[in-house]
């Protein structure tokens, strides 16, 4: 590379930082204001230099950087923020501009920045509106919230019906509101058709994509429930699906990652971690005893009169087979992993539950005794 730069992008100026490789020099400055022709202009001074690399984040604004360096013949780098923000490690200071630049200037010519797929010019299209149905939705949404918590706030029943049916129409229509909550439903009504006329468009739109994209009538025909919009969603958010080595790597680039935990000890879901080998796969899931059947035996509340030695309880969990569902869990001298018995008052307070000869009163017979 000979040219080795990197662009710290915002909404009024182009921070900017490269470095020659022949000749060792290196600039920074400004590209200002922020917009496609100034920086076509500031690109000029790379016509004919061969082997240049520019590295940005990708943030807001990166599109028309990007499509100013492919048409210089500059070769563009995206890089995943929170990667390299995590290539930084403690911040020793200021975070500004000029670092940031100099950052991504460092890492591309080091070879290891985290980079993202720029997708084509067609893909970005189809993103585009994509992102503008679901915000249009969205808005349409808060709208029909914002109605019903009107209505709601005006004594009026639940399940008066939908505001996107007629009937649904005509009977908060005869309900009885006040002056401005009227005004409010009826407002909210207007936005609704608005919203609603912009979106029947562009669902057509997206609906003949979804016929024509081989990709998008591999999915609605392979996966049920995947309709001509999500189809099509899908595909422009995933782009070229061979940057996945597996399908792990795909639905956690969804963001549908399933966890165990959630939040502290809590549980979102029954996928199973791995489990020990000593209990293949019983023990990962906490104990729900039957109804009627009476508390496991431990080292504490061993029966009397029995004269066992009392042991482990058995695992309760649910198990893979009827026959294995109160298995021990200690199979090979290993800690169990189930509930372990919580240790008795004496033995997590000696002093407390033996008492000491110290600290034994005497009996009367034994107190005038000493006495004489």
């Amino acid at each position: 590379m000979s040219i080795v730069g990197g662009f710290d992008v915002h909404r009024r100026q182009l921070t900017f930082e490269y470095l020659d490789t022949v000749t060792g020099e290196l600039r920074r400055g400004r590209v200002a204001p922020a917009d496609r022709e100034h920086l076509r202009d500031w690109l000029a001074r790379f016509a004919g230099q061969e082997d240049a690399h520019f590295a940005l984040e990708g943030c807001t604004g990166w599109r028309y950087v990007v499509e100013e360096l492919l048409a210089a013949g500059v070769e563009p780098h995206l890089a995943e923020p929170a990667d390299t923000a995590a290539l930084r490690g403690r911040k020793r200071h200021a975070k500004t501009d000029k670092t940031d630049s100099r950052h991504l200037r460092i890492h591309l010519l080091a070879g290891d920045l985290p980079e993202c797929w720029i997708p084509p010019q067609h893909v970005l299209e189809v993103r585009a509106v994509v992102r503008l149905y679901k915000d249009l939705l969205d808005e349409r949404g808060a709208w029909h919230q914002r109605i019903a918590a009107t209505l709601f706030h005006q004594g009026v029943p639940a399940g008066i019906g939908s505001m996107c049916t007629a009937e649904g129409r005509a009977a908060v229509a005869e309900v009885d509101l006040s002056a401005a909550g009227r005004q409010a439903v009826q407002t909210g009504l207007r936005q609704i058709d608005r919203l609603t006329g912009e979106l029947d468009p562009l669902r057509r739109q997206l609906g003949m994509l979804s016929r024509r994209q081989p990709g998008c009538a591999a999915l609605r025909a392979a996966h049920f429930g995947i309709g001509p919009v999500t189809s099509v969603a899908i595909w422009a958010e995933l782009g070229d699906v061979r940057r996945f080595p597996s399908s792990d790597d795909v639905v956690r680039h969804t963001g549908l990652d399933i966890t165990v935990y959630s939040s502290d000890t809590k549980r979102s879901g029954t996928c199973p971690g791995r489990a020990p080998p000593c209990c293949a796969g019983r023990c990962m899931r906490p104990p729900r005893a039957p109804p009627g059947l009476p508390r496991p035996i431990t080292r504490t509340t061993s029966r009397p009169g029995t004269g066992a030695t009392p042991g482990w309880p058995p695992c309760r969990w649910p198990a893979s087979s009827p026959a294995a569902s109160t298995t021990p869990c200690a199979t090979s001298g290993r800690t169990p992993c189930g509930p372990q018995p919580k240790p008795s008052q004496s033995a997590r307070h000696p002093r407390q539950g033996t008492p000491s000869p110290m600290n034994v009163r005497p009996a009367p017979g034994q107190r005038s005794a000493a006495r004489t």
